[in-house]
């Protein structure tokens, strides 16, 4: 697959806030948390903001940040029909390889407990770190 990453632009923020709010409400509602637009919108001005893309076709998003010693995915979202193809594997492997250009020996996330996404993140080597009762904290090494 001809799949790559691009830096997203305040003109894609409309596109990945809909798609975040679409991929996590159920799991926002399950939970018993608040979704505000406000938030998505003040955390896409310091992170990193990438666009998932196949050619000229937008496949989803992700959104990270960093600290000393980690790449921290703060979203990953396809679109649902470009979901189970091997498009999240092949974003996973490649935020893996830019935590280890940019000498970040871990990749971090997390993930709502009944997120079926779980699964793809064992599957890429992410190992559980923790949890609350909402989230599971999970941390794959890479360097």
């Amino acid at each position: 697959m001809p799949i790559e990453l691009i830096p997203a632009t305040d003109a894609h923020r409309t596109f990945a806030r809909d798609l975040t709010r679409r991929a996590m409400l159920a799991y926002y509602r399950e939970f018993d948390l608040l979704w505000i637009e406000e938030a998505f919108d003040q955390a896409w001005d310091w992170r990193e903001q990438w666009l998932v893309v196949d050619g000229d076709r937008v496949l989803g998003f992700c959104s990270l940040s960093k600290d000393r010693q980690a790449l921290f995915i703060r979203e990953l979202h396809l679109l649902p029909e470009h979901r189970g193809q091997g498009v999240g594997s092949w974003v996973l492997q490649a935020l893996a390889a830019k935590a280890a250009q940019q000498r970040l020996p871990l990749l971090r996330l997390m993930v709502f407990k009944s997120n079926p996404a779980r699964r793809l993140y064992r599957r890429q080597g992410f190992v559980v770190m923790g949890e609350d009762e909402c989230f599971v904290r999970m941390q794959k090494v890479v360097a």
